[in-house]
C-alpha cells in the first residue's frame, strides 16, 4: 500500500508595514509545528523579488493529521496573524506520491508501453512517438 503526504503551499502578500510583525509570528509557528511528529516539515520563505511577499511550505504525514492541524490552537493563532495581509492567502494543497509508491502506480503503465514498442538494448527501449 502507498503512502502518500500531503503538501501545503501558503502564498501571503503583508502590509509592509507589518512585514516584520508577520514575520516573527509565523517564525515563532513554524518551531511549534515542526515538533507535531505529523509534520514532516515546516518552512517560511520571503520572496527575492518582492520582500512584501512570503510562503509557508509544510508537508503532512496524512490529510487525517493536516486536517487536525487545521483545527489546531496553533492554526487559529496562524489564522489570527492573517489580519495583516494586504490580500487574503492563496492556499494550494497537493496529495504527493512518493518516489517508491510512483514505481508501484506507474509498473503497470510502463509494461504495457515495453509490450508495444520495440526492444533496442536489453531492457532499454525505444519509445515511438508520433510527430
Amino acid at each position: 500500500m502507498m503512502t502518500c503526504m500531503i503538501l501545503v503551499i501558503m502564498r501571503m502578500k503583508v502590509i509592509s508595514k507589518k512585514r516584520l510583525e508577520l514575520s516573527q509570528a509565523i517564525v515563532s509557528l513554524t518551531d511549534s509545528i515542526r515538533k507535531k511528529k505529523e509534520c514532516r516539515s515546516c518552512d517560511f520563505y520571503q520572496s527575492l523579488q518582492n520582500e512584501n511577499e512570503l510562503c509557508l511550505i509544510e508537508e503532512w504525514d496524512t490529510m487525517e493529521n493536516f486536517k487536525a492541524h487545521l483545527n489546531s490552537e496553533l492554526f487559529k493563532v496562524f489564522r489570527g496573524a492573517m489580519t495583516l495581509l494586504e490580500k487574503p492567502c492563496e492556499g494550494m494543497f497537493y496529495n504527493v506520491i512518493p518516489l517508491e509508491g510512483m514505481a508501484e502506480l506507474m509498473e503497470g503503465f510502463w509494461q504495457e508501453k515495453r509490450s508495444h514498442n520495440k526492444p533496442v538494448d536489453n531492457n532499454i527501449y525505444k519509445e515511438e512517438i508520433p510527430l
